[in-house]
């Protein structure tokens, strides 16, 4: 499978982590994705994928492309037997700029990237991008794309300030500690998160915490869930058990079965790390 990722060029690398092109043969045909302290854009140039947000709603299909502001429940994709596509991996308050609505109302509920820039101007990047030589010209396209969109938006310094600091030290920060370093009250600062991420700091500030215990678990070595519990802050780990579930999906012992199962049968994929086999 090929993966080409660049960082953008300024000011976008401000609200971007990477811009992505992906092109083959998916490991395997469902993959779950946890989630983690970003928001989602794909640009569909293959056959449609499906996504499935949580057991209470319905599967849906993709062709054009979603819009995903950040999860709080782990997303299961349904991949065709190839697959093609570029995309950006937007730092959580980054897609704020590019949408046309309050990102709390998209939470949890993916929306194609017609419903958000409209048919026309889908159809136009669609076809400018299928007709590109390169990945990384096809990520150029994206680029300019994403220039001629960005806009002022309301609040996003704030944001983007406290949530700097939430991601500097994976979420350990107070929240009133946020508060008081930005001279507004509680109300205020759940209110402008929420517009412009879709959740709250104190939901962000966990997103952060559980990113950074999932992402030091290191399936090849041999784990101690319950010393995995206490780094992670729980001292029960039955408590840390229903946390971990609730936020991916999976028990911990699953999680590094699935993890294991993806190094043993796909060593050195691209997508190691991130999404996890669902079938």
């Amino acid at each position: 499978m090929e993966y080409v990722s660049r960082v953008p060029r300024s000011p976008l690398d401000g609200l971007i982590d990477d811009l992505y092109y992906l092109e083959g043969v998916p490991p395997y045909a469902r993959l779950t994705l946890p989630p983690m302290p970003a928001a989602l854009l794909i640009v569909n140039l293959g056959a449609p994928f499906r996504i499935r947000a949580g057991t209470d709603i319905e599967t849906a299909e993709y062709a054009d492309g979603c819009v995903i502001t950040m999860p709080t429940r782990a997303f299961e994709f349904g991949y065709p037997l190839q697959t093609r596509s570029v995309g950006v991996h937007f730092k959580p308050w980054g897609l704020a700029p590019f949408l046309q609505m309050p990102a709390a109302e998209l939470c949890d509920r993916p929306v194609t990237v017609e419903q958000v820039w409209g048919r026309p101007a889908i159809a136009e990047l669609r076809d400018r991008l299928a007709t590109a030589d390169a990945p990384h010209q096809m990520l150029t396209l994206l680029e300019e794309e994403l220039m001629r969109r960005l806009c002022e938006t309301a609040g996003l310094g704030l944001v983007r300030h406290r949530s700097s600091a939430l991601a500097a030290t994976d979420g350990a920060v107070a929240i009133r500690d946020l508060r008081v370093a930005a001279s507004v009250s509680s109300t205020h600062l759940a209110q402008r998160f929420k517009e412009l991420i879709g959740v709250t700091p104190k939901r962000l500030a966990r997103t952060y915490r559980f990113t950074a215990t999932v992402f030091a678990i290191n399936p090849a070595e041999p784990i101690d869930l319950g010393e995995l519990a206490g780094r992670a802050g729980y001292f029960d780990q039955a408590h840390f058990g229903h946390q971990f579930r609730a936020f991916t999906g999976l028990t911990p012992t699953r999680y590094i079965e699935i993890r294991r199962r993806f190094l043993r049968e796909h060593p050195g994929h691209a997508l190691d790390g991130r999404p996890l086999s669902a079938d």
